[in-house]
């Protein structure tokens, strides 16, 4: 019993990892002057590509910033 409750939650487990990580459609990046230009154009592409929502996963700025991103769909 203790063995088939283990590997019940080992299997929801992994299947709401699978879930989570299938709406990651794409990661983009950009360049700005600024972070609020590189976020701007972050926003352009995640609307072009028809994103719900995108979340900012890396920002660097030294002459000039540059960010990356996920699209959610």
């Amino acid at each position: 019993m203790k063995n088939i409750r283990a590997m019940s939650i080992a299997a929801v487990a992994a299947l709401s990892l699978v879930s989570f990580t299938s709406f990651a459609a794409e990661s983009v990046s950009a360049h700005g002057s600024t972070l609020d230009s590189a976020e701007a154009h972050i926003a352009a592409k995640a609307k072009a590509a028809g994103a719900e929502s995108y979340k900012i996963t890396s920002a660097r700025v030294d002459n000039g910033a540059y960010m990356t991103a996920e699209l959610f769909k």
